[in-house]
Order: structure tokens, then sequence, then C-alpha cells
């Protein structure tokens, strides 16, 4: 784990944990509890996007 890991709210961790997942499900990858190193570029890449579109837009819905 990078320092930055160790210092967050352990709260906050198993938020963004659950995030991940959701917006990896909505995008039809597979990841498991731990280490997930098998995935591919694409598959990692479309979990990251997923999830900055979703904060995106609750930020925006935020704005409303």
């Amino acid at each position: 784990m990078s320092k930055n890991s160790k210092s967050m709210v352990p709260e906050a961790r198993e938020a963004l944990n659950r995030f991940k997942m959701e917006a990896a499900s909505e995008v039809g990858v597979n990841l498991k509890q731990g280490y997930n190193g098998d995935l591919t570029s694409k598959q990692a890449g479309s979990v990251g996007g997923q999830m900055v579109k979703k904060m995106i837009k609750s930020y925006e819905d935020g704005m409303k």
C-alpha cells in the first residue's frame, strides 16, 4: 500500500471500494476483493472512467 492509502480514513476506504465495485459491475468487469493485477489495461481504465463519469454527474446534479 502507498503512504496515502495507509493514512486514509477507514470509512472512506470502504466507501471508495464499494464505489469501485459498483462502477466495475456497471461496465461488466469482474473485480474481486484484494489484488486485481490480472485485469487488462482496458478493463482497469473502463472502471476508472466509469468512476469519473459518476463523480462528474453527481457534482453536476448537486449544482442544480
